[in-house]
């Protein structure tokens, strides 16, 4: 292969993955954002990375990269909302926690150690990892009403719902994640 020809090749090759990964990476990114302009801004995000990254070798698993990359953006979008989401999600300190550790306080300093960055990243997957686990219409109501700062009566107007419905749907998601980030507290505690 010439060097005349390799650009031509990693144009066909991005091309040809956006082709292939375009709509169900974009369908990806909208269950989880507030609103199409957010997915496609986070969508064009990810191709301008993909096309500097496969500009400097190739990518080994393009589908888990395209994909990891789209769940990094997406938590980098919803890091604004951490302190009120932490406030509802994490176990409360004074309870029968340990409060030598505060989980809190360390995804929220302004410390950027690789510790935090690890602890910040674990945090924001694991939520994702246990919002897919939920039924869509408590998934959807949380991460609106959390994450995209909805009120649940713009929720109601836009689903149908009543707000009591919606209320109730929210309070079984945030059970269910405050058991899965309580392990995840745990698991960092005794660590």
């Amino acid at each position: 292969m010439t060097a005349a020809s390799m650009p031509q090749d990693i144009n066909s090759h991005i091309i040809q993955t956006i082709a292939s990964y375009g709509k169900s990476l974009l369908g990806f990114i909208r269950k989880r954002v507030k609103n199409d302009a957010d997915a496609e801004d986070i969508l064009q995000d990810v191709w301008y990375q993909f096309s500097n990254v496969v500009n400097a070798g190739p990518i080994e698993q393009t589908s888990a990269w395209l994909y990891r990359v789209a769940k990094n953006k997406i938590i980098d979008k919803h890091k604004k909302r951490t302190e009120t989401l932490l406030d509802d999600m994490l176990p409360g300190t004074g309870d029968d926690e340990d409060d030598n550790f505060d989980l809190q306080s360390l995804l929220l300093t302004e410390a950027n150690t690789p510790e935090t960055a690890y602890l910040r990243n674990l945090f924001w997957e694991q939520l994702f990892v246990a919002l897919d686990e939920l039924p869509e219409n408590q998934r959807q109501v949380f991460i609106w009403q959390e994450l995209d700062d909805m009120p649940f009566e713009e929720i109601a107007q836009k689903t149908g719902e009543n707000i009591n419905t919606l209320v109730s749907r929210k309070r079984y998601a945030v059970l269910h994640l405050r058991k899965r980030l309580k392990q995840l507290y745990t698991e960092i505690t005794e660590y």
